[in-house]
């Protein structure tokens, strides 16, 4: 017979077997047995990671979006690729996006796009120049019928 630790140890020994548990206990509203600290740092990390995700999908939009915009040389190799990542990203972004997630990457903008930035860059070894400031707002981004400007 197999016994179960408690569900502090379990955590810390197998935290998919602790999530199943946890969930059981929830279901049959047993409160009581709960291992609350590490409840809610899970359900504190799940909301982080819900965060990072619509983070990291902006991040990716406004990267194609300046390649597309900037780095005119390599545009006409990579145009298709670089417009259908940003459509595909706006999508994803759209799918997992809510109004609390929403206000939060309007909180982070900026820093997203400094993120963005140094990508960029890096991958066009500093030969374009791009605008300090997103040339973007959020609202466009979001808009599924949305390209940057481009000659």
């Amino acid at each position: 017979m197999t016994v179960i630790p408690d569900l502090k140890t379990l955590y810390e020994i197998d935290d998919s077997l602790w999530l199943e548990e946890t969930i059981e206990l929830l279901k049959a509203r047993r409160f009581d047995a709960l291992d609350l600290d590490n409840l809610i740092e899970e359900l504190e990390d799940l909301g982080n990671e819900k965060k990072f995700r619509v983070a990291s999908f902006l991040q990716q939009i406004i990267r194609h979006a300046l390649l597309l915009q900037f780095w005119t040389r390599e545009r006409e190799y990579n145009q298709s690729h670089w417009e259908s990542e940003l459509v595909n990203f706006q999508d994803q972004l759209n799918t997992y996006l809510t109004a609390s997630l929403r206000k939060y990457l309007e909180q982070e903008f900026d820093n997203i796009y400094q993120k963005a930035i140094r990508y960029v860059r890096k991958k066009t070894k500093n030969q374009v120049t791009f605008p300090n400031t997103c040339p973007y707002s959020l609202e466009e981004i979001l808009d599924p019928n949305w390209l940057p400007p481009y000659e």
